[in-house]
């Protein structure tokens, strides 16, 4: 298929890396984003979720109609962890944790993640798939170091951290249509069906990669290396391994029935029409005003050229280290 199961890889080895032990959650403020995870019904209580796993935790609650907007809970929330010279939480999906950990760099401050979203990439890489894994490390002050990747419109600019995925293209109506269909026809058919739909009426981009001119259908570039084989690979090993895994679908003539091709045999990495790379800096041109980039599950409208860059081990998280 196009990638393994968590159950099918070896646990990771990261970096471990200084935080405090917090017993009972005495020190951590965690935001809690009440939309993470929710298609229909009431809002969860995720007080009471945070609580009955760290209850001394303090919450601050985003994201619903009692709720701050999620930026200033996370600065809020940020300025109160340091005067407690404890931890910044967070709960939600992996665009939430996205905004943590950016604040949380900012700030110097460790961060605790609670899988409270839809998909939860960046705990489930982390090897964090329950409130109360997340809980018992932070109670313990087991952490690691883990890389972050930033795209920046301009050298001089900020720029925008990504944890997970960074994507031109099709990327993202692929992996909604893959994980729409993987749990009622596993994960290989579920990537051969999204590669149909997507690529039956995709037309090609064209861009300057690292300064050569090129028709793409998809540009992804992951924050460490994906394990899974293809232009839509799911699982990281090694979340501090200093690269950028860029995989790059080009157009052309023919491409698109190769691609379909390469889907159904299984065989993506070795189709003419994929390229793969591990790079520390990317640079992408020749982008038309108004064009969209997806990452972490989130969108930006961007224009011109775009640097993407590795900052490796830049941010401590919580999680329970190997025995």
């Amino acid at each position: 298929g196009f990638a393994p199961t968590r159950a099918q890889l070896a646990p990771p080895a990261r970096p471990r890396a200084q935080a405090p032990a917090l017993p009972g959650g005495r020190g951590l403020v965690v935001v809690a984003n009440q939309g993470s995870g929710q298609r229909s019904g009431p809002l969860p209580d995720r007080t009471q979720e945070v609580h009955g796993v760290l209850p001394h935790a303090e919450v601050v609650l985003c994201g619903g109609p009692d709720g701050q907007p999620l930026d200033k809970a996370l600065e809020d929330a940020a300025e109160r962890a340091g005067e407690l010279g404890g931890a910044l939480g967070v709960l939600g999906g992996d665009g939430t944790v996205n905004a943590a950990a950016t604040v949380a760099v900012r700030y110097g401050l460790p961060l605790a993640v609670l899988p409270g979203g839809t998909l939860n990439h960046f705990a489930y890489d982390l090897g964090i798939e329950t409130y109360a894994a997340a809980a018992r490390a932070v109670e313990t002050g087991e952490a690691v170091a883990v890389d972050l990747a930033r795209f920046r419109v301009a050298p001089h600019r900020e720029g925008r951290y990504f944890l997970n995925t960074f994507s031109i293209g099709v990327y993202p109506e692929l992996v909604r249509i893959r994980e729409r269909w993987a749990g009622r026809i596993g994960a290989w058919p579920a990537g051969v069906l999204a590669a149909w739909e997507v690529l039956r009426t995709a037309e090609p981009l064209t861009v300057r990669i690292n300064g050569a001119r090129r028709a793409v259908w998809l540009l992804f570039v992951g924050n460490c290396q994906y394990r899974g084989l293809g232009f839509a690979p799911v699982r990281r090993h090694d979340l501090a391994d200093g690269v950028l895994d860029v995989r790059v679908v080009h157009g052309g003539r023919l491409a698109r029935t190769r691609l379909l091709a390469a889907a159904l045999t299984g065989t993506p990495r070795s189709s003419p029409v994929l390229g793969e790379a591990r790079l520390h800096q990317l640079r992408i041109g020749g982008l038309p005003d108004g064009a969209t980039v997806a990452f972490d599950g989130e969108v930006a409208t961007v224009s011109g050229e775009l640097t993407l860059q590795k900052e490796n081990e830049a941010l401590t998280v919580y999680r329970l280290l190997p025995e």
